[in-house]
């Protein structure tokens, strides 16, 4: 048996060479950062989505919208269909080669092209087609993201109700930094201190004033929270709330790395369980289970989307973005080691511990519980009450999912307004074009029938990360930039994810009648290979203009 701490140093040794060597490789070779070219966030700067930022705050707004509860989620699913090995090998290998390529380019592109999503990146680049065929995409995906995250921070918050304090008072401080720190002038890491330090007490606070409330009531609350904090100036909320949210991540994926080192668990259950499993091959189903924890299409649309918008220099993008990406495999890793060596597999050596077995919590109680039970049984470790523990785990996932909920609510008003609103000038009222999104969303949920749609999400997202990577190829061959460091990525998801719709079509959704899925496997396979096509014929044409060196590239229609 392996020593689960030992792998984590390892592979933390691994992410930060990564960053060193192959991220500054793709941004000597690719991006070639110019800081004398004036960003988005200040030739556009409105002081509502176009806000230049500090490196670190935009960090954590980016970092907090791109984890949701997929780096936590996708691996634990991974591992329990595969095995711990698997999973890791694809967290290792396609964060650095992948994610983090696909993430960083899909943010340089969209900043030297004034800031656009990567939907409209697609008519820049591609054709108008591509552009229109690409948002009715992201926009649908975004709105079940909506629906389903909506639901899922009612149900925690109805479930767990001491953790509503904790939630509700992280909006509060968030609003009280966004004031202090770019109406004052508060020092950042003072505000930081004082946020954090709150943050905590609330933890404590809400352990003993549990604030019960219907799931019904709670699934509004989040519709409402997400409309507001979607329309109001970046800096007043989203920003600020997403990056004290990133502290409790970060905090929590240090507390479970030292958990490990002074545990020194091993690694108990099963390194690899076999080729096949009941949701399919080990190829592609791996590969789309994984999801965020290795690459996300999602993290193009907020790369392309928000960040784009806020970046104050083009040398910090790689910091924001690659490394942004690199931390959430970080965080995957973690979670693999975590269930795979303090939960039993199958079952306990003694009654006491039955209530640490991986197979039966993930059944039972799903993949948030199971997490939050490995961090509390990690962390008596290090001293911390394991109903501590588990609730701090617990937060971690719900901190995050309102994270990824208002920031997918902020992203389908700029495709809207982006697509639509050029026809239908009152979809450019930011308030519309996010009602729009916000309502259907909430339609959705009605009848639970995100359920019947969800489960075409994972193959969806990975299509949306292979596009994204073939549209930036598109601008990389435009420009005389090398092209192989995103097109063969990029080839190797389309594929896969093609492959894994093909498989769910044909031994899933038809056999067991689930003719709406099935349909939605076909548009999507379609989809795919039309605007795979429209790449294809763009590279195909000559006569490119080729911009200065370094220099910034407002459009290429």
């Amino acid at each position: 048996m392996l020593n689960a701490a030992l792998i984590g140093v390892l592979g933390a040794v691994w992410f930060y060479a990564m960053y060193r060597l192959y991220g500054g490789f793709i941004e000597r070779t690719l991006i070639k950062p110019n800081d004398a070219n004036p960003t988005p966030a200040h030739s556009m700067q409105d002081n509502v989505d176009f806000v230049p930022s500090p490196p670190t705050l935009l960090f954590g707004h980016h970092f907090s919208s791109i984890a949701g509860a997929g780096p936590i989620v996708g691996p634990i699913l991974a591992y329990s269909l595969f095995g711990w090995l698997p999973a890791l090998l694809w967290i290792l290998i396609g964060s650095v080669f992948i994610g983090a390529v696909h993430d960083y380019t899909a943010l340089m592109t969209s900043v030297r092209s004034r800031g656009v999503s990567i939907a409209e990146l697609a008519q820049q680049h591609v054709s108008n087609a591509a552009r229109w065929i690409f948002s009715v995409f992201l926009w649908l995906a975004l709105v079940l993201v909506i629906a389903v995250f909506a639901v899922l921070t009612a149900q925690t918050l109805a479930e767990k109700p001491e953790i509503v304090i904790p939630t509700l008072g992280l909006m509060v401080l968030a609003l009280l930094f966004g004031y202090f720190v770019y109406q004052k002038n508060l020092n950042i890491w003072v505000g930081t201190v004082i946020g954090l330090v709150a943050m905590f007490g609330l933890i404590v606070i809400g352990d003993f004033n549990p604030i019960q409330a219907s799931f019904e009531f709670w699934l509004v609350f989040a519709f409402v929270y997400s409309f507001i904090a979607s329309v109001i100036p970046v800096w007043v909320l989203l920003q600020p709330r997403d990056y004290l949210s990133m502290y409790i991540l970060v905090v929590g994926i240090a507390l479970a790395f030292v958990s490990l080192l002074v545990l020194q668990p091993e690694v108990t259950g099963p390194a690899f369980i076999g080729a096949s499993s009941k949701q399919g091959p080990l190829w592609p189903i791996l590969f789309i289970t994984v999801a965020c924890g290795a690459i996300s299409g999602f993290h193009s649309v907020v790369s392309s989307g928000t960040s784009a918008k806020q970046l104050r220099r083009e040398s910090e993008g790689k910091v924001i973005t690659f490394g942004g990406m690199l931390t959430e495999g970080a965080l995957a890793m973690i979670v693999v080691l975590l269930v795979s060596s303090v939960l039993f597999w199958d079952q306990a050596p003694t009654a006491e511990l039955s209530g640490f077995v991986f197979s039966t919590l993930l059944a039972e109680k799903g993949a948030n519980i199971t997490f939050g039970t490995a961090m509390g049984r990690a962390m008596e470790s290090i001293g911390v009450p394991l109903q501590y523990g588990i609730a701090f785990g617990i937060l971690m996932l719900n901190a995050f999912i309102l994270t990824t909920l208002d920031t997918c609510a902020r992203l389908t008003r700029y495709i809207v307004a982006e697509s639509a609103g050029r026809k239908i000038p009152i979809l450019n009222n930011k308030f519309v074009a996010t009602a729009v999104g916000l309502i259907v969303a909430y339609l959705i949920t009605a009848g639970n029938n995100w359920r019947v749609l969800w489960p075409a999400f994972g193959a969806t997202n990975q299509l949306i990360g292979a596009l994204s990577l073939l549209v930036v190829t598109a601008y990389m061959f435009g420009y005389k930039r090398a092209t192989k460091y995103t097109l063969i990525p990029g080839l190797f998801m389309l594929v896969t994810t093609l492959g894994a719709l093909f498989y769910q079509l044909l031994w899933q959704y038809l056999p067991s009648g689930n003719y709406l899925l099935a349909v939605i496997a076909v548009v999507l396979m379609v989809l795919g290979v039309v605007i795979s096509v429209e790449v294809y014929r763009r590279m195909q044409r000559v006569g490119q203009a080729v911009p200065p060196e370094g220099g910034i590239v407002l459009e290429q229609g």
